[in-house]
């Protein structure tokens, strides 16, 4: 086991994209973000399933990681707080306490250094005409193809999506990688 796997970049594939919000000129701000079963299979994959543990205390509000360390013969622990979704209140802060404890092991750390995603929409996929402007059934983000590039030390380099061939963002210099 090295811990220091926890840190590696998340590949694009275990990161996802919503909007974050839209404004008036129909530009939307994209956020990125981790789902929980992404921190789970990452423990599972470095420390095993049987080297970890968490733990809920204060109604879901904190989470505690914990990893088995051979060396000490004990748990260490990394412990961090949650806010509630507003769809599954309790599920939803349970999910984020666990997420943020593991930001805290460091597990897609580098997702806090992403640039700002801002990406003007195509007039099929945002409605201005309301007091709010809004997505519309057009605006496919899970159909959108991302890219990622990392230098040695994790640091994000690269960042594109396409869409139907479409360059919808972009951000960095993408390097091709020798063979």
């Amino acid at each position: 086991m090295n811990i220091n796997d926890l840190r590696k970049p998340l590949s694009i594939d275990q990161v996802e994209f919503r909007v974050q919000s839209i404004n008036r000129g129909g530009y939307a701000t994209l956020l990125v973000y981790k789902d929980a079963r992404v921190d789970q299979q990452r423990l599972d994959d470095v420390v095993g399933p049987l080297g970890w543990k968490r733990e809920h205390y204060h109604d879901n509000h904190n989470c505690v990681v914990s990893i088995w360390c051979d060396e000490k013969k004990q748990w260490v622990s990394k412990e961090d707080v949650g806010t509630e979704s507003n769809t599954e209140r309790q599920k939803g802060l349970a999910s984020d306490s666990f997420k943020r404890a593991c930001f805290n092991w460091g597990i897609g750390r580098e997702l806090y250094d992403y640039p700002a995603i801002s990406v003007k929409l195509n007039s099929q996929e945002v409605d201005l005409s309301g007091q709010k402007p809004k997505a519309t059934c057009n605006l496919k983000l899970r159909d959108w193809v991302w890219f990622s590039q990392f230098d040695e030390s994790g640091k994000l380099t690269y960042l594109g999506a396409k869409y139907n061939n479409q360059k919808r963002f972009e951000f960095g210099v993408f390097k091709q990688v020798q063979q």
